[in-house]
């Protein structure tokens, strides 16, 4: 029987230089992004990890994997004190990733060249406590909603370039309807509409935001609540205006004034959907207080469709959520929900006694 060959991490090799230890500080990190990215997490997520890393390098000054928890204490103690919640708990967050990664796959390698074991320096005793909320987003009523679009609507018969104000018009109606984020909407082609799917004909979203970072989730949605008379206005009276081809391979559903190289329409911005719906609030809906963003009609969507008595569940699929939890944070409910929902309860039982009397 053989005698197997076991690396011991106590043998130390010759003390490496300052550019070696630079080169294998950024291959490092390129390896963490190549990995996250492997993971399937977004660019986005992965971009936001790094950024919090390079923060802390900056601070600590040296390779992260030499930090120790009193380093940590010292920076989420004093440095981060006043920093919000969320940063610190985003920071932290990546620290521990990082040395997740670091202790998997170059443990053995940072100790062979510096002599140092790695370990994690964010432990129990100095880890941020807390969790991310999301800001609270109370959306305008059923009949503001209703207002803002109605003079929106007429403001299209007076504008001075036609189709991308209708453009506009119809990805914020489809965010109120169905719940559609904004880069959502952005990412739709004209194929994405499924007209003889269902008794209500889909929309394809293949860019669906994937849970904490996983990368997109494609969804279904049921051209429900009007939706489908939406889309139907717009590719039939207002698409053709743009001059791009229907049959081209990846035609964008909401088109761009601006021409690609080869003449084709691009794809319009999320920025220039976002600035449409906040001039178009400003002018029609004066008296609301708060921004009127994408969000907060996708907060609408979701209220809407609860008070019209769709169960959370479905709303859940309609608006891309892995997590029932999340779709409860959208739905928002007028004061006197309660007393109403008990009195509907209560003559709904009435009427099963009733019933039963005359049986």
């Amino acid at each position: 029987m053989a005698l197997a060959v076991v690396k011991d991490l106590r043998v130390v090799r010759a003390p490496a230089t300052a550019e070696d230890l630079e080169a294998l500080e950024t291959d490092v990190l390129a390896g963490f992004v190549l990995a996250r990215a492997a993971a399937g997490l977004s660019d986005g997520t992965i971009s936001s990890d790094v950024v919090h890393l390079e923060q802390v390098r900056a601070w600590f000054g040296r390779p992260l994997w030499e930090m120790e928890p009193t380093d940590a204490d010292t920076y989420f103690g004093k440095v981060m004190r006043g920093a919000a919640r969320g940063t610190r708990l985003s920071r932290a967050q990546a620290i521990k990733t990082y040395f997740l990664f670091l202790e998997l796959r170059h443990k053995i390698e940072i100790h062979q060249m510096t002599g140092r074991v790695v370990e994690c320096p964010i432990d129990e005793m100095n880890r941020p406590r807390g969790r991310q909320e999301g800001r609270l987003r109370i959306p305008p009523t059923a009949d503001q909603v209703g207002r803002l679009f109605a003079g929106w609507r007429e403001e299209l018969t007076i504008c001075r370039k036609f189709a991308p104000a209708a453009r506009n018009y119809t990805a914020a109606k489809l965010m109120s309807e169905v719940g559609l984020r904004v880069n959502e909407a952005c990412k739709l082609d004209l194929p994405d509409i499924k007209w003889d799917l269902g008794r209500f004909g889909k929309l394809h979203v293949r860019h669906g935001k994937g849970a904490r970072g996983s990368g997109p989730r494609e969804r279904m949605v049921p051209l429900i609540n009007n939706a489908a008379a939406t889309l139907r206005w717009f590719v039939e009276d207002v698409w053709g205006q743009f001059g791009d081809d229907h049959t081209r391979p990846g035609v964008p559903l909401l088109l761009s004034e601006r021409k690609n190289i080869d003449g084709s329409a691009a794809r319009v911005g999320d920025e220039t959907l976002r600035s449409a719906l906040a001039i178009a609030a400003e002018r029609h809906l004066p008296d609301w207080p708060d921004p009127v963003t994408p969000h907060v009609l996708r907060h609408f969507c979701a209220s809407q469709l609860y008070l019209g008595g769709m169960d959370l569940l479905a709303i859940q699929a309609v608006l891309g959520h892995a997590w029932i939890a999340t779709t409860m944070k959208y739905v928002h409910v007028p004061g006197a929900h309660v007393e109403d929902a008990w009195i509907a309860g209560q003559q709904r039982a009435a009427a099963r006694l009733t019933g039963l009397r005359g049986s």
